[in-house]
């Protein structure tokens, strides 16, 4: 009798710890989506303010060089300047979940200013940087120990992310996947989930509109269009190779050229302002408008994607702020309208599969990625993408966007190597 008493008050202890913590987690959430998902949308809405003032006014572009001082200046305030945005978030996760609260004003402003004035640069790391650092502050406020610290951290990523672009699904996957590829915080899940779908109401409130398409055609499954689908996987594969060595190497040049923060910033917010001179106003900014123009339309320049890496080289490089996976969307999407003619592909689905299959090989989240591809195209092209997605993510090697994250387990063999990304 005693016994089934003690397996009783057992029973009744393992399951009032499990709602104990449910509880905790549904409140952090909650906490979580009103603070990071509400300063995501009011970055959102910067954002888009400053993309319309930058369009209706393409001269603005010749203040980039004083806005990069005030960049550099502001970050040497905050005593930002020898962290490496999203290397340090994604460090921080894996060690004790500490970051600086000046990291969000600091992220927030440089990016407002560098897509204000022209700058080539996303926001979707600028999310990771924010939610990272607002997350962090709340859970120092709530005194979590270093094991909760890392979830509030991934709830806060999470939140901002969909924020931006309104894709919860993907932002929650992303987030505990580009972390270590292969392993995911199983405990991070339930507070991710609620985190990012509390937040997508918060848009849905505000009139924050997702992104999202409607492909004109599909091709029928066949073959002939899954052997194409693996040429262009591999072809992806490669581009995000070379677009991630362009980011790692023309950065390091550009500090190693021009070691004064200060001048380098002013020399590359002046480059960028000739070049759009030579080329164009396309280049400048996110550049999601030629993103939807190459997959609704199906039509880009042939040289799009080469000079939007020439554009975000010098801007990220010189220290201008704001994320690198915008970018990738935007190569990955004019390299697809331009080559799928060649494979013999509707240039508008090429361009789709483009932006999911460059951002997979840049960021080693193959499971993010085809969740990406649900959530921007629907279900209708799924075994394409999924295939690009697989086959990016096996050949981009170890190259990533982020040189903190780490790849568990090798991506030839199930041999566990637990190697940073290079």
């Amino acid at each position: 009798m005693s016994l089934n008493k003690e397996n009783i008050l057992s029973q009744l202890k393992r399951v009032s710890k499990y709602i104990t913590v449910f509880l905790k987690w549904l409140l952090l959430s909650t906490i979580t989506a009103v603070v990071c998902g509400g300063a995501g949308c009011l970055f959102h809405m910067l954002i888009e303010l400053a993309a319309g003032l930058r369009e209706e006014h393409n001269f603005i572009v010749w203040f980039l060089p004083v806005g990069g001082l005030i960049i550099v200046f502001l970050y040497h305030i905050f005593k930002l300047e020898k962290i490496d945005g999203t290397n340090y978030v994604i460090d921080s996760i894996r060690k004790d979940g500490m970051v600086p609260f000046t990291m969000a004003p600091g992220i927030l402003t440089g990016t407002v200013l560098t897509h204000m004035l022209g700058g080539s640069a996303g926001r979707e790391g600028a999310a990771l940087q924010l939610g990272g650092s607002l997350g962090s502050s709340l859970g120092r406020i709530f005194k979590l120990d270093s094991k909760d610290m890392h979830v509030i951290v991934l709830c806060g990523m999470s939140s901002v992310f969909t924020a931006l672009f309104g894709t919860p699904l993907t932002a929650v996957i992303f987030v505990m996947e580009v972390i270590s590829v292969g392993v995911f915080y199983g405990s991070a899940i339930m507070p991710c989930v609620f985190s990012s779908v509390f937040t997508y109401y918060i848009t849905v409130l505000l009139n924050i509109h997702p992104v999202s398409y409607i492909l004109s055609s599909v091709p029928a499954i066949s073959p002939v269009t899954l052997l194409q689908s693996i040429g262009f996987g591999i072809i992806f594969a490669v581009t995000s190779i070379l677009f991630c060595l362009a980011l790692s190497k023309g950065g390091g040049l550009l500090h190693k050229v021009l070691k004064n923060d200060y001048i380098r910033i002013a020399a590359g917010g002046l480059a960028i302002a000739l070049l759009t001179l030579l080329f164009g106003t396309d280049y400048n900014g996110a550049g999601m408008g030629v993103v939807q123009n190459a997959i609704l339309e199906g039509t880009a320049k042939p040289e799009a994607f080469i000079l939007k890496v020439l554009f975000t080289v010098i801007t990220l490089g010189c220290g201008y702020k704001g994320g690198e996976i915008v970018p990738t969307f935007f190569v990955g999407a004019t390299l697809g309208c331009t080559m799928a003619p060649l494979l013999g592909m509707e240039p508008g689905f090429g361009a789709a599969l483009g932006l999911v299959g460059v951002f997979c090989g840049a960021t080693n989240a193959p499971i993010a990625s085809m969740m990406l591809s649900i959530e921007l195209f629907g279900v209708e092209g799924l075994p394409y993408f999924i295939i690009v997605c697989a086959t990016s993510y096996m050949l981009s090697g170890y190259f990533s966007l982020y040189k903190s994250q780490i790849i568990v387990y090798d991506k030839l063999k199930a041999v566990f190597i637990n190697r940073n990304t290079k």
